[in-house]
């Protein structure tokens, strides 16, 4: 099968605990405008003291669903309500990028 991302399986990947220590469900996904990085959150509201790094390849092993995201532009996000709802996509504000 083809490698669907813009960047390579061994990629560092940031992750939420909860996805990585607890199973919960991605809900949202960030495509860093940046560095063209990605960012898989089990909440709207993560904090930085959540963040787990892990192999982009290991995120498919988590939810192969996450393929279905690999199209999305940099500078982009994606989220849902739950595992069963669809994806919405927007342009990240500005501001997502500001340090």
């Amino acid at each position: 099968m083809t490698w669907p991302f813009d960047q390579a399986p061994n990629c560092a990947t940031f992750v939420t605990r909860g996805v990585i220590e607890s199973n919960n469900p991605i809900l949202f996904v960030s495509h860093d405008e940046d560095d063209h990085g990605w960012q898989f959150h089990d909440t709207l509201d993560a904090q930085a003291d959540d963040a787990r790094i892990v192999c982009l390849s290991h995120v498919l092993e988590i939810d192969p669903t996450m393929r279905d995201l690999a199209d999305l532009p940099p500078g982009w996000v994606a989220w849902r309500q739950d595992e069963n709802s669809p994806w919405q996509r927007e342009l990240a504000p500005p501001e997502a990028y500001e340090t």
